[in-house]
């Protein structure tokens, strides 16, 4: 399975609140985070894609968010530059075509579903990275009324008047996949049209999980796919998360932040929770 197969699994899946001792962890999807030097703040994990029927804002998740003074995402894409920096990473470089890294039976394939799906083929694609195109497909396989966690809390920061902030930057994102060779990408997108099935059952489970905030079914379920390859786990989350602790730690000691994050950052050994802990902090499951 190569990374972007792991990316695609790890928006699916990891974007889910997991943790890995369940013996001692409750089933919850928001956390307090206290401590003497920052404000009490709450951390959310978010799932990327959902069905709207499925989407809810439970009430322990609106009472953090309307107590928080400002809001904090993975990527601030309300910034008014969010768009162009989206532009500026998302593209080949002059004179590449996204069709040189495939073959025509690739090309074929992709163009073939992308019509039947969306009315337009890969000459859309024609200037773009394989990380627009798999979006694309992701959106595609998750099926139709989808809605998105992170989109919906920046509607609501914004009804709010509440500041909205970043842990990082798109360009810090798509650097991951611009690590693996294009057509190496490719591939990973051709075994995503090869078994539909498999992705669309791993959906349906993933939602399930997540409504009924089953913790330890999460861990189990995510660590099948992903277990085996701790490079890839170090580069989507571990090495993030470091990353992100001094973030949280500025600006909690200015306001009450709801953080909200791929929820598959929160856990583990190199997780948020217990890198926040490691710095003195008390994180603690919010259980209703």
């Amino acid at each position: 399975m190569n990374i972007l197969i792991k990316y695609f699994v790890a928006i699916i899946l990891y974007f889910i609140v997991f943790v890995a001792n369940a013996q001692t962890t409750k089933n919850s999807l928001l956390w307090k985070i206290e401590g003497d030097s920052i404000k009490t703040s709450y951390l959310f994990g978010t799932i990327h894609l959902i069905p709207q029927e499925d989407f809810k804002i439970l009430p322990k998740v609106k009472r953090a968010f309307d107590t928080s003074e400002i809001v904090t995402l993975e990527i601030d894409m309300a910034d008014p530059n969010f768009f162009k920096e989206v532009v500026q990473h998302s593209y080949l470089k002059e004179g590449e075509e996204l069709k040189s890294f495939m073959d025509d039976g690739e090309y074929t394939l992709l163009d073939t579903y992308l019509k039947k799906h969306t009315k337009t083929g890969m000459i859309a694609y024609k200037k773009s990275k394989p990380f627009l195109l798999m979006s694309t497909l992701m959106t595609t396989m998750a099926g139709k009324n989808i809605t998105s966690y992170e989109l919906s809390l920046i509607g609501m920061a914004k009804q709010a008047n509440k500041e909205i902030e970043g842990l990082e930057t798109f360009a810090s994102q798509i650097a991951i996949f611009d690590s693996q060779p294009y057509d190496e990408q490719i591939d990973g997108l051709i075994e995503m049209l090869d078994d539909p099935k498999k992705m669309n059952d791993l959906y349906s489970k993933m939602v399930t999980f997540y409504k009924e905030e089953n913790i330890q079914g999460l861990y189990d379920y995510m660590d099948k796919y992903l277990g085996e390859d701790p490079e890839m786990t170090k580069k989507l989350l571990d090495d993030r998360n470091v990353n992100w602790i001094g973030k949280i730690t500025e600006y909690s000691k200015k306001n009450k932040v709801f953080y909200a994050v791929g929820a598959g950052h929160l856990a583990g050994k190199s997780g948020v929770i217990n890198l926040l802990k490691k710095e003195g902090y008390t994180v603690t499951p919010i259980l209703k």
